[in-house]
């Protein structure tokens, strides 16, 4: 490793494009491999299928405006040649951490911004077999640097707790949950909850979806930037449930992340939360015992890129954001990842910096702790 600047990427991706093209093939029963993920040529470009739909490219897209392309990936910028599969390939990945100077990298696959499996007994089978792959042959690469997260089942609260300790078990750090499929309120994921805890294992809460105008990221067009926009304020459901369900009360070593959220609205939800739990707690059917600013401060972590209100991780507590490069995506600091810290988190001091780009990454996810 050539960096000494000991640098931790608590949220990096993964996404299906880049996904080794026999993940799932190599490892699922014949009669599931058919059905599940599995790259097929159409229309003269390679694509992911899975029960008969197709999900997306495989590899880099053929045709188009190349060099455009190019500079909505973060590898394309830093003008290294990429065939699509760049970022699935762990020891190509090593080296773009050494070219960024960071130390470690969690990594999110596609299931944080969507992979859609509706037979429960297949959902299973392709989650346990990318688990597989994740913890065998992906991180095993370079254990003490790379942490490609698990997958965890929606379909059912015992499936998906059986998972987590089976992600334990493997030796992954950590695991996602698509939340977006759930109903968060209903005491039956208590069961998974639990299970995080007694396992210690953080499970993450990924930014994917939200938009009751059906705006969503188009390449290249103007509805990129307006969804990138409010992208991050997708969670707010979802942490207004976890808060005031009583999910956090009930699950006090519970450590959930919210992922690529950033921070800048949390102070202003969090003081919107704690003013109605003040003014309804003793008027409604449950309220908890605690704030939802002091709920946060104990089960919640946040992640972010670029602040530029660096001020607001003072408010939130520092001990409760973690800072991401977001390679290789669009809005990734790759490979300028130092100097953007130290343009956008060089007024906090010291220590609070360590914690958010190091120390707090580390903790939660049981890296070696920075010198």
């Amino acid at each position: 490793m050539t960096t000494t600047a000991q640098i931790y990427s608590c949220d990096d991706h993964l996404d299906m494009a880049a996904v080794p093209t026999d993940v799932w093939s190599s490892r699922l029963a014949s009669a599931d491999a058919a059905r599940g993920p599995h790259v097929e040529e159409r229309d003269g470009q390679l694509v992911w299928v899975c029960e008969d739909r197709v999900l997306g490219q495989s590899g880099r897209r053929k045709g188009g405006n190349t060099e455009a392309l190019k500079k909505l990936s973060a590898i394309g910028r830093a003008g290294i040649e990429d065939d699509g599969y760049r970022a699935g390939n762990a020891k190509l990945r090593l080296e773009d951490l050494d070219r960024d100077g960071l130390a470690a990298s969690v990594i999110y696959g596609p299931l944080a911004i969507g992979l859609t499996i509706s037979d429960p007994a297949l959902q299973s089978a392709c989650f346990a077999a990318w688990n597989d792959w994740a913890a065998e042959d992906f991180n095993q690469v370079a254990p003490d640097r790379l942490s490609l997260l698990g997958f965890v089942p929606t379909h059912s609260a015992d499936a998906a707790a059986a998972e987590l300790e089976r992600c334990a078990a493997l030796g992954l750090r950590g695991a996602i949950i698509d939340v977006f499929e759930m109903d968060l309120a209903d005491r039956k994921w208590d069961r998974l909850w639990s299970t995080s805890e007694e396992t210690g294992l953080p499970i993450s809460l990924h930014i994917k979806a939200g938009s009751w105008s059906g705006l969503s990221y188009q390449l290249g067009k103007w509805q990129a930037a307006a969804f990138a926009t409010i992208m991050p304020l997708q969670l707010d459901e979802i942490l207004a449930t976890l808060i005031f369900s009583g999910v956090l009360e009930r699950h006090p070593n519970l450590q959930l992340v919210l992922a690529e959220s950033g921070i800048s609205w949390l102070p202003f939800f969090l003081a919107r939360a704690d003013m109605e739990w003040n003014a309804l707690k003793d008027k409604l059917d449950y309220a908890p015992e605690l704030s939802p600013s002091e709920l946060f401060r104990r089960n919640l972590y946040a992640t972010f890129e670029e602040e530029w209100f660096p001020e607001q991780i003072a408010v939130l507590g520092a001990d409760r954001c973690m800072w991401a490069s977001d390679y290789p995506h669009t809005d990734s600091t790759f490979p300028n990842s130092l100097e953007v810290i130290e343009e956008t988190l060089g007024v906090l001091s010291d220590d609070d910096r360590r914690k958010v780009t190091a120390t707090n990454c580390a903790q939660l996810y049981g890296f070696a702790l920075p010198a």
